[in-house]
């Protein structure tokens, strides 16, 4: 999961004629190579760890959100809702493992995260299926046609903390996206027009449209989509009514607030940000993307389900998220030290997001 749904954003995007065409990097062909071998020895999905792991993370989540929305004390109620966020946060990263997975890979994984984690938070599976796959697309990452790359580092620098904002709202623009625009959009062909193709999908490039589903994808996505849409219904309904206390309501938002603002913290770091439009070679896709390798800790609660071994999954695409870390333990250890793949390996968030602050400055 890279991004956050996208609102026509006021984000400049700085023209491509006022920058110098970004070198190209050759691929690093033993790189690539021993990035194939693994991609073939860390292929299988292991149904059991996806399942514990979806499953413990979903009753951590809305346990703790149980007890922050009955805490007795302010500092027992933010404990909650903190550990609450983190864990359905992991719970939702799921979506991203779900864009990569074929059929039968994990039977019934696909449904069972619907139903636990896509329809409760308003994010079903489709928002994230048949856009992902864009953002892999050899020619079409850091393109315009990308619809998870923005070149931030060339950006202005209020547009990060904006970037990082606008996640806040996010719980809000999907209540509105579902209970309100979704059941008119059914009934005014423009406006079901617009929906699909500005606010279907979990993007940051306001430029991307995203085009009609069709076949049997479309009777999924209908399916969810209108589970999610009574779900929104309801919801709102249950707070007018007072059948849930607007107190309560308000918390379940902060609590989906909080998790897209941490994974729109971790979307900031997860490239460099550096490419403007330009096709790039898998090695500088590779270079402009990062991994956030052990011993740091902390990647496991902001960059969970393998995606703190972003440019990794970048190289291997179809590797599970539960195999990417002994994939880069035997790549690190097969490659010499003076290898491009030890270039993407970083320390830690503070040191990223400090390089991409001071990119915007220095940049431009």
């Amino acid at each position: 999961m890279n991004s956050s749904l996208a609102f026509d954003a006021a984000t400049e995007v700085p023209a491509v004629a006022a920058r110098a065409t970004r070198e190209r990097i050759a691929d690093d062909k033993a790189m690539l190579r021993a990035a194939a071998e693994m991609a073939r020895e860390f292929a299988l999905h292991k149904p059991a760890i996806y399942w514990g792991d979806l499953i413990a993370s979903v009753v951590v989540g809305y346990g703790a959100l149980f007890v922050a929305l009955t805490a007795g004390s302010l500092a027992l109620g933010l404990f909650a809702g903190l550990v609450s966020a983190l864990a359905l946060y992991r719970a939702a990263s799921f979506i991203h493992e779900i864009s990569h997975m074929k059929p039968g890979q994990v039977p019934g994984f696909r449904l069972g995260w619907n139903l636990l984690v896509g329809v409760p938070m308003m994010v079903p599976s489709f928002m994230y299926e048949d856009v992902h796959v864009h953002h892999h697309a050899r020619t079409k990452y850091g393109t315009v046609e990308d619809p998870e790359y923005l070149p931030l580092a060339l950006m202005k620098p209020w547009t990060l903390p904006l970037f990082v904002a606008l996640a806040a709202l996010a719980p809000i623009g999907l209540l509105i996206r579902y209970a309100v625009l979704a059941p008119l959009s059914l009934l005014i062909p423009p406006l079901r027009k617009l929906v699909i193709e500005r606010y279907s999908g979990l993007v940051i490039n306001p430029a991307y449209r995203r085009r009609l589903p069709e076949g049997r994808f479309r009777r999924e996505w209908l399916a969810m989509e209108f589970g999610a849409s009574l779900w929104a219904i309801a919801l709102i309904a249950m707070v007018a009514t007072g059948v849930v206390a607007l107190n309560a309501f308000l918390i379940f938002l902060a609590v989906l607030s909080a998790a897209t603002v941490i994974n729109q913290v971790r979307t900031l770091v997860a490239h460099l940000w550096e490419n403007e439009s330009e096709a790039m070679t898998v090695t500088a896709q590779y270079l402009d993307s990062v991994n956030v390798p052990p011993p740091a800790l902390l990647p496991a609660l902001w960059a969970p389900v393998g995606l703190r071994y972003h440019a990794l999954h970048h190289l291997l695409p179809s590797v599970p998220y539960h195999a990417l870390g002994a994939a880069h333990r035997r790549i690190s250890a097969a490659l010499e030290p003076g290898s491009l793949y030890h270039k993407a390996s970083h320390t830690g968030l503070p040191k990223l997001v400090t390089r991409l602050a001071r990119s915007t400055i220095t940049k431009r």
